[in-house]
């Protein structure tokens, strides 16, 4: 799958270990580092299904249209389709079968 990032801070943040480890702390920095192996991994969204630990869902509420993926608890990985357009099923749910393309749009805990 193609990886996208919101902005060119937080790729580099994203792509290079060193820094992650120095914002995030090393745990949180390996977390991130799998799941984005795990993205590049796959073909489609829908296979992201089949990384459990991952538990890949969409978002509600204010945060509706995006997606997370869990990181070291209670931290996500949030990010978005990014195909254009967004792949829908009949009903106007998303279709993650064809979703190839997703933009990283920030790590957090959005419990809080």
């Amino acid at each position: 799958m193609e990886i996208l990032f919101q902005g060119r801070k937080l790729e580099k943040e994203c792509k290079d270990q060193s820094r992650r480890i120095k914002k995030d702390g090393e745990v949180l920095a390996n977390f991130i580092e799998h799941r984005l192996d795990e993205f590049e991994d796959v073909e489609n969204l829908e296979k992201m299904r089949l990384f459990r630990q991952a538990r890949c869902h969409e978002l509600k509420g204010d945060m509706k249209g995006t997606l997370a993926v869990d990181l070291d608890h209670p931290y996500r990985l949030i990010f978005e389709p990014a195909n254009d357009p967004i792949p829908r099923k009949p009903d106007g749910g998303l279709d993650w079968a064809k979703v190839t393309v997703i933009r990283i749009l920030e790590v957090r805990n959005y419990h809080d």
